[in-house]
């Protein structure tokens, strides 16, 4: 019996050995766990360098920062936003009788920053919209091309608003421009009385 307690207590001496040494690498793998999914977090979280760049390369106002990111990135590109305008009623130019047209356009916009200056530069934007319209005749407007024409240089005439440039009048042929913040304008009513 002496030899079985002699052999007995060497074993109980190297159970809490093991027990130690397991726990310490439980503790280990667990640490280096942590460890390596913080490090992949901070990795993830924060910015690229290059992102940061472009950010401080593209200050001014959102319509032209939605132009420099659409350049830079030439990769997929967001839904367009629409904004409904209120109705418009113009007297056009006449020969003879009156005539009225009541108008009401939509924007097609390359991103929604670009809605909140629209709504910024709206007194602005009716007001040229109503020049732009009191300039026309009806017989300008009873034909798609002659519609197209005007929802053209209403383009374009946003679009020189809300970037601060000049307008082109050199591109009334086109139906939709992407180079501006507002890519096209759409009438979803539009009568010549």
């Amino acid at each position: 019996m002496a030899d079985a307690k002699k052999t007995e207590a060497p074993a109980e001496g190297e159970a809490p050995k093991k027990k130690s040494k397991l726990l310490l690498i439980i503790i280990a793998a667990v640490l280096v766990l942590v460890l390596g999914g913080g490090g992949a977090a901070f990795m993830l979280m924060k910015k690229k360098p290059a992102e940061e760049g472009d950010e401080e390369e593209l200050d001014g106002p959102p319509a032209k920062v939605a132009k420099d990111k659409k350049k830079k990135k030439g990769g997929p590109v967001a839904p367009p936003v629409f904004v409904k305008l209120d109705p418009f009623v113009v007297k056009l130019q006449t020969d003879g009788q009156e005539n009225y047209a009541q108008a009401t356009p939509e924007l097609k916009l390359l991103d929604a920053p670009i809605a909140d200056q629209v709504k910024q530069f709206m007194p602005e934007i009716r007001h040229k919209f109503l020049l732009i319209m009191a300039a026309k005749k009806a017989t300008d407007l009873s034909n798609p091309e002659g519609m197209q024409q005007l929802a053209n240089q209403l383009r374009e005439s946003i679009n020189a608003t809300l970037t601060g440039e000049q307008s082109e009048t050199g591109k009334e042929k086109l139906d939709q421009n992407e180079d501006g913040p507002v890519v096209a304008v759409f009438f979803s009513s539009l009568i010549v009385q």
